[in-house]
């Protein structure tokens, strides 16, 4: 499998259905990058090049192949090689596809599981792994119409403020979906994307995406 093929990759598979998130392990490797990249439901494709993160997703690849993206708190740079704080509160993904380039860098596809959180770190790698806690996007019964109404609200908010030729997302979409597609890929400083993906339900994070919108 190529480069491109996993970049297609991304791009199809949050058209196919979701299978519901699992369980996560009581440990998983933890990824810091300075934004916050997934939500649950949704891919994204990511290179690989520093040499303890290549050996995390080598070491993933042997066994149930989820990692969990966290953000790097601000001021990371100074510590950047050692352990620098992270927000507590990230996102699990499982590896679907995946390519080892010649010089042994990897380039993943991520899927989104399940956001989660951090209860405390083992150094016992050269990467860090987190002991970790999901925390699930709660729906309740009565929230889905409420849900449905605050997606269809979003959507036409979006094509009122995307650029002239891009498209909001696909209205064959899951109200779910629509709405991580969204808080991963619009535009908006780190820190807000970060607490959309701790609000404690879809219904409030879509409320969050409408108002921030609006504005």
């Amino acid at each position: 499998m190529d480069v491109l093929t996993v970049l297609l990759a991304a791009v199809l598979s949050v058209l196919l259905p979701q299978a519901a998130a699992p369980a996560l392990p009581a440990e998983i490797p933890l990824f810091p990058l300075p934004e916050t990249t997934l939500f649950p439901g949704v891919s994204r494709p990511l290179l690989i090049y520093e040499p303890r993160y290549r050996e995390m997703i080598a070491d993933a690849l042997k066994g149930d192949r989820i990692i969990g993206m966290v953000r790097l708190r601000p001021g990371f740079e100074k510590d950047y090689e050692g352990r620098p704080p992270i927000y507590v509160v990230g996102c699990a993904g499982r590896i679907q596809e995946y390519e080892q380039l010649p010089d042994g860098r990897y380039v993943i596809l991520l899927q989104g599981l399940t956001p989660f959180r951090v209860l405390s770190e083992n150094q016992r790698k050269p990467y860090r792994l987190g002991r970790v806690e999901a925390v699930p996007d709660r729906l309740a019964e009565q929230e889905r119409l409420p849900l449905s109404a605050l997606r269809n609200r979003l959507a036409s908010l979006l094509i009122t403020v995307l650029p002239f030729g891009v498209d909001p997302p696909s209205a064959s979409f899951e109200d779910d979906e629509f709405i991580n597609v969204v808080a991963q890929n619009l535009p908006m400083p780190e820190d807000d994307r970060q607490q959309l993906l701790e609000r404690p339900s879809l219904l409030a994070r879509a409320q969050a995406l409408v108002d921030r919108l609006q504005k």
